[in-house]
């Protein structure tokens, strides 16, 4: 409800990515296809490698900003209310990480309509639909956890700024969203390379990439959902106010 009152949310989400897409993207436009390399089977222009990153943009930036939506609202909003309420803390911190993943969901799909429209051709069969979406949503669901966790140890408005600086930027350019591992490792960029490989954005952003080309994604899957439970676990152990580390409940000298 809160998404439909704030329709300036939507143009800022796409805003970012679409300028990457049709300036970043265009500028490089035929730089990629030096070498042929899985899930593609033909050389492709740029702006199809670099759309499932883009999508993994636009469910990152989301996801970071759902965190500090939940600071907010757990200092100030209706949060802070409902972690007072004699309900389990997992099912409030489960109906937050769903309603952020659907959020992030709409938030994609709305970008790919304006990547087509921009002329970047995507697999559009049903069967990759629907694999892509799978995907996308795991995706998603991994990155709000995450935001979830990182809202445990922000006390305040102040700090989120300079911890997601040290969040977002490295996962989304420490990964395949702009260039491929091979490219990486004939680089040079040894340690680039090996960061990259075991970031969970990576993975994320390549199970989009495959399943839309129906190619098998390899440990993806596994990661990202291992990822999203983890965090999510760590969610809720923090919030827990008898022994997460989060300290919600404590204000004041009284506790």
């Amino acid at each position: 409800m809160r998404f439909l009152q704030q329709k300036g949310r939507l143009v800022s989400a796409l805003v970012r990515p679409v300028l990457w897409l049709a300036v970043f993207a265009a500028g490089f436009r035929n730089v990629f296809g030096v070498a042929i390399a899985p899930p593609y089977d033909t050389y492709i222009p740029y702006d199809v490698y670099i759309a499932p990153g883009l999508v993994g943009m636009v469910l990152l930036f989301n996801g970071m900003q759902s965190s500090l939506a939940m600071v907010y609202d757990r200092e100030m909003g209706l949060m802070r209310l409902l972690l007072t309420a004699p309900l389990p803390r997992a099912w409030l911190l489960l109906a937050k990480l769903l309603a952020t993943a659907v959020l992030s969901l709409l938030q994609a799909l709305a970008f790919v309509l304006v990547a087509a429209a921009l002329g970047t051709v995507l697999p559009h069969d049903p069967a990759a639909l629907a694999r892509g979406l799978l995907a996308t949503l795991c995706a998603a669901l991994m990155l709000a956890a995450l935001g979830l966790l990182l809202s445990v140890s922000i006390k305040q408005l102040e700090n989120f700024a300079g911890t997601m600086n040290f969040v977002i930027f490295p996962m989304y350019f420490l990964s395949t969203a702009l260039y491929p591992l091979w490219k990486l490792e004939e680089s040079g960029a040894t340690w680039v390379w090996r960061v990259a490989q075991v970031n969970p954005f990576t993975h994320a952003v390549e199970w989009i990439r495959f399943a839309l080309y129906g190619q098998d994604p390899g440990w993806a899957p596994w990661v990202v959902l291992g990822t999203g439970i983890a965090c999510f676990a760590g969610a809720c152990w923090g919030y827990d106010p008898q022994r997460g580390f989060g300290g919600l409940t404590k204000r004041g000298p009284g506790g």
